[in-house]
């Protein structure tokens, strides 16, 4: 069921916990400049291990032993065990292991539970039973869940698990939508499509169903939707202090695209609010009717359904979350503090990982830190603080790809240190507290208050921060606020929705077609390098000239297409004519 590669000492991984364990012993030295992150006075940072591959979630064992979910091993297998043998914070031991089918882009989930440990790829939950003194768990890979209703390759489709105190298991299920709009990206203008009402993905999307813990081989009704209108959930947790299941929730995007005549470039850029959310059986949280605006600290109807950012959601039992942070941030994890090493001002607190906005543009994307809400009493006390800032290595982010790492899992080892991972290169940081804990205080926090003025924190100017004021975006930038969903950043599409741009023969052929379905956009079946392909293509009408001749002539110039450039003078002409059509 599983392959070992092993790069280190072989006879480690056989060794009881006599020298991985962490617990009890002396924490070791933080790296110089904590390995590239600012955090709070008194806090340093060990690199565990570093350029591992792309890593998502992770979990570390009673023993210190650490265990992560790739996005993409390079080798078949999706999971990476790691040991520290000789207590410096640096991982010498490391084997790949979990031979599953389907890792999948969108796979994430990596807890460990009753001596379980539990992964997924996008459909399947597995676990493998933990082998004391073994790095790699020996025993059989079971199925712990797999979902089987599944409308094609879709959004938001990523498994994390959470566990109660009572005996059951919590797996979210992401709507396939961006606002119930048959599934893809529908056309923008003026008013738009409207959403489907009643909306029918909330039959078994947008939710969280809960399970029993304790069987395997479950699908969906196997267990009860337990809460609703929940758009995609990737941070999840459970809190023992309260009894209570937490997440943090991914907002809609592309308010501004969809609805150009109602909604601007800059709010379509920090709304809505990506929600902290306590859940309780039957909750609503909006979805896809109304959306949480945390500018305006209210739920507004969505515009699919009539709102134009003001008007209230039309239902009043829809929940608040208990925090809205700015929008597109994409919260990817989060754990709340159970340990004793840090300060008491983080006892019992949330800890979120936020990976970075992609969609942003024309203002600086967003994110990329660890947050903390601080709580008293089962309530956040407090606002939101910035705990670990950095990971991008830049402070003004223009485009995702220019951020050096991700934020992306987090874990709480034996001895209270926190995990961090990334999920670009594989960087995996140890956190520790080696300060005065009786000294800490307001000196430090006001020193971390001070990032939120940060480009890549701060609420952007409207005017000041347009990073494209009074020109053109690049070809490339406008390709990945409109083009990237669909199309994907290597330009080969989906391969069953989307056609690729690479390589294309719609792309480097007639311009004269290709301006007009950015324009007018495409609701008929069309055939690219001899495969056909019938999803719609929105129409972009509300791009000015100069942009469209732009990403267009990024496109024919780029992805291995070689063909001359487009003009704004070749779009006007094909938007005049399009308007006589038209009349």
């Amino acid at each position: 069921m599983y392959k070992t590669v092993v790069y280190s000492v072989i006879i480690a991984l056989s060794l009881p916990c006599i020298m991985g364990c962490n617990s009890g012993k002396a924490l070791p030295s933080p790296d110089p400049g904590n390995g590239g992150i600012f955090l709070p006075g008194g806090f340093g940072a060990v690199v565990v291990a570093d350029s591992t591959g792309p890593a998502r979630h992770i979990a570390v064992s009673d023993n210190g032993d650490i265990y992560v979910k790739m996005r993409n091993s390079g080798r078949g297998e999706g999971n990476l065990a790691l040991r520290d043998n000789d207590g410096d914070g640096k991982a010498d031991s490391t084997a790949y292991f979990g031979d599953y089918d389907n890792e999948g882009s969108l796979s994430n989930c990596m807890r460990i539970h009753n001596g379980y440990l539990y992964f997924a790829s996008e459909l399947v939950v597995y676990r493998m039973l933990l082998t004391p003194g073994k790095l790699v768990p020996e025993g059989k890979m079971d199925t712990v869940f797999t979902e089987e209703d599944v409308r094609g390759s879709h959004w938001h489709i990523t498994k994390p698990v959470a566990f109660d105190n009572s005996g059951h298991i919590y797996i979210p299920f992401g709507a396939p939508s961006n606002a119930c709009q048959d599934l893809v990206r529908t056309p923008g203008g003026t008013p738009g499509f409207a959403g489907l009402d009643p909306c029918p993905e909330l039959e078994e999307y947008a939710g969280i169903w809960q399970f029993e813990a304790n069987k395997t081989n479950l699908t969906k009704k196997d267990g009860k939707k337990f809460a609703t209108g929940i758009r995609s959930v990737v941070a999840m947790d459970f809190n023992s202090d309260d009894n209570k299941l937490y997440a943090a929730v991914h907002g809609r995007d592309d308010l501004h695209m969809l609805w150009p005549g109602r909604f601007t470039l800059w709010q379509s850029a920090v709304l809505p609010a990506e929600e902290f959310i306590r859940i309780e059986q039957g909750d609503n949280y909006g979805w896809p009717y109304s959306y949480y605006d945390q500018l305006q600290h209210k739920n507004v109807l969505a515009p699919e359904y009539g709102g134009d950012g003001k008007l209230p959601a039309r239902d009043n039992t829809v929940k608040d979350p208990l925090i809205g942070f700015p929008g597109h941030w994409a919260p990817n994890d989060l754990l709340f503090y159970k340990g004793n090493q840090f300060p008491e001002h983080y006892k019992h607190g949330a800890f979120i990982a936020f990976h970075g906005s992609t969609n942003r543009s024309p203002y600086p994307q967003a994110g990329y830190i660890v947050a903390f809400v601080p709580f008293k009493n089962g309530q956040p006390n407090g606002d939101w603080e910035v705990f670990a800032d950095g990971f991008a290595g830049t402070d003004t982010i223009i485009n995702t790809g220019d951020a050096k790492y991700r934020p992306m899992g987090l874990a709480e080892g034996p001895d209270g240190s926190l995990y961090v991972t990334d999920s670009k290169k594989g960087k995996i940081w140890r956190i520790m507290y080696t300060g005065n804990k009786a000294a800490f205080g307001a000196a430090q926090f006001a020193a971390m208050e001070k990032r939120k003025a940060n480009a890549n924190i701060r609420t952007p100017d409207e005017v000041k921060d347009n990073l494209y004021k009074d020109k053109a975006r690049p070809g490339q930038q406008v390709y990945r606020q409109y083009c990237v969903s669909c199309h994907q950043y290597n330009g080969e599409g989906d391969g069953t929705r989307f056609p690729p741009v690479k390589n294309s023969d719609w792309v480097a052929g007639d311009k004269t077609r290709l301006i007009n379905v950015v324009l007018n956009g495409l609701d008929a079946p069309i055939n690219v390098n001899g495969k056909a392909f019938s999803s719609i293509m929105p129409a972009h009408a509300f791009l000015k000239d100069e942009e469209i001749a732009s990403v267009l002539t990024y496109l024919r110039q780029h992805f291995n297409n070689l063909a001359d450039s487009v003009t704004a003078k070749n779009v006007m002409q094909v938007r005049n004519k399009s308007r006589q059509v038209m009349k």
